[in-house]
């Protein structure tokens, strides 16, 4: 882990979701850094606000109030193109419902986002071969094992070479061997100079990670 400026930065954010009169503040305040090279649990009981954080992170979700910053760049309250722009070049995101399209193979799906980002295609094959799924390249999703699926989803948010890894639940639906493989993958992406940054209710997940973020209610617990 390096001490270096954070490339994340989350300051004071407010969520709040409105249906009818009922009015849910699903973040209260929240503030978080994390430097490059650096691995950091988001943990909390169901309904705390760790998908909604993410959310914001990755500029997936606006918050209500206050500012997140990537890479010193303001990603909330702008224009979708620039949150757009923002992800395609810095930022992976990773979730445990997949980031992956059904109607293409594993190797279109990183071909696709390595080519919004600008990257190289070439690029591809070290991914898959990486991450022990060079073999399954021309497979489709439904044809994945969890454990290849979740590779495979990996692979997507690496293509392109983000700075920032945002992973929300990643290893929710993996056995322990695969989860351990996955986290061990993430652990060494920071160890590389990423910044990560995942939600989960995994003690393995924490125990892999520098540091945990503990949310209640949607407020960090000190």
């Amino acid at each position: 882990m390096t001490t270096a400026d954070p490339v994340v930065t989350a300051e004071s954010l407010y969520r709040f979701y409105r249906a009818g009169d009922d009015e849910t503040l699903a973040l209260k305040g929240v503030c978080l850094e994390v430097c490059a090279g650096e691995m950091v649990a988001v943990t909390g009981p169901s309904g705390s606000g760790k998908s909604t954080l993410l959310s914001c992170l990755a500029g997936l979700d606006e918050p209500s109030g206050g500012t997140v910053r990537i890479c010193g760049e303001r990603l909330s309250h702008q224009p979708e193109p620039v949150r757009a722009r923002v992800r395609a070049q810095r930022i992976g995101v990773l979730q445990q419902n997949s980031n992956l399209f059904e109607h293409l193979t594993v190797r279109q799906n990183i071909q696709l986002a390595a080519g919004v980002a600008g990257h190289r295609c070439g690029d591809t094959e070290s991914l898959l071969s990486t991450l022990g799924i060079k073999h399954r390249g021309d497979a489709y999703p439904s044809q994945l094992s969890g454990g290849e699926a979740a590779r495979a989803g990996l692979a997507v948010a690496l293509a392109n070479d983000p700075p920032v890894l945002i992973a929300d639940e990643p290893t929710g639906e993996l056995d322990t061997g695969t989860e351990s493989r996955l986290l061990h993958l993430l652990a060494e992406l920071a160890a590389r100079g990423a910044a990560v940054v995942l939600a989960s209710h995994s003690a393995a997940a924490v125990a892999q990670a520098h540091r945990q973020v503990r949310l209640h209610d949607g407020q960090v617990l000190a």
